[in-house]
């Protein structure tokens, strides 16, 4: 087509373009057939039938890595006057994060796929729990004294010695050893989880260093202060909905310079007539005959 890198590079050999595909041969895919392609719907849920979650992983990713792509690209052409085409195929994201994450290697090793854990976290001590008000919150342990003060923070001491001493066990260093022996350690934090209200046991995780957070509606997160309202990423920008609502700005920060306030994206074609003006120096009746044609 016309947009083709070839032609446009017939003109502008240094020109830079990025294009984002479905499959790495020019084939059509979105994010949801390439995640289906790559295997985790079917280690979502529980099971037996495959579970779609709601966030396009891949397009999010394949548009960082465009962008990241991009910046190399221009890095390159500053240094060796060289333009070309970046092409990132979600699907080449997709499983080549399956790859980095040691999914490619886990399942040819063993020969199997990972069993489906539910809301259990993979090779670490990490699950839901509900507690005596019927908060269902998520606990993730990761560190030796994250773990020491959960179990403490449940007095769960005594109980834990005793799974290690029958098993002979130390869950006290080794992530692994609690996510294999989940059959015996989850029944008694549920006991314990169950039996405190959730303020009770957020007051005593956050003591502790422990990582959690209840779950709740997006809704919900959306009225949250921290998160929004007082989320300096958060700002006002006009919209053609005319619907006045938090818009977010950039997520990195410059401590040293002044934030800038979020703006709306352009509208196709919005300032084309400044680039042909101040890009390619045409007068406004050459814009014009541009515009009438």
């Amino acid at each position: 087509g016309f947009l083709a890198h070839e032609v446009l590079a017939a003109e502008r050999p240094d020109l830079i373009t990025v294009r984002i595909m479905g499959w790495a041969d020019g084939s059509p895919a979105l994010d949801y057939t390439v995640n289906n392609s790559v295997g985790y719907p079917m280690l979502t849920g529980t099971g037996p039938d495959p579970v779609n979650h709601v966030l396009p992983a891949w397009d999010l990713l394949s548009g960082a890595y465009a962008a990241f792509a991009l910046l190399a690209a221009i890095q390159r052409r500053m240094a060796t006057g060289a333009g070309g085409e970046v092409r990132v195929p979600l699907s080449d994201v997709a499983i080549g994060t399956v790859a980095n994450l040691g999914g490619v290697a886990e399942v040819l090793y063993s020969g199997a796929n990972r069993p489906r854990l539910g809301n259990a976290v993979y090779g670490l001590f990490g699950r839901d729990f509900v507690t005596a008000d019927g908060q269902r919150t998520m606990i993730v342990v990761v560190t030796p004294r994250q773990w020491a003060n959960l179990v403490a923070a449940l007095g769960l001491d005594d109980a834990i010695a005793a799974v290690e001493a029958a098993r002979g066990v130390s869950f006290i260093k080794d992530d692994g050893l609690r996510f294999t022996h989940r059959d015996a350690l989850y029944p008694l934090f549920e006991s314990a989880i169950v039996s405190r209200s959730h303020a009770d046991l957020a007051a005593a995780f956050d003591a502790g260093g422990i990582v959690h957070s209840p779950y709740r509606t997006m809704l919900d997160a959306a009225n949250d202060p921290a998160l929004v309202a007082d989320n300096p990423i958060f700002g006002s920008a006009a919209n053609p909905s005319g619907f006045a609502y938090p818009a977010a700005g950039a997520f990195a920060t410059i401590p040293q310079a002044e934030r800038e306030p979020p703006r709306p994206a352009p509208r196709n074609g919005e300032h084309s007539e400044a680039v042909l003006a101040e890009r390619l120096s045409l007068s406004s009746g050459e814009i014009a005959r541009l515009i009438d044609c």
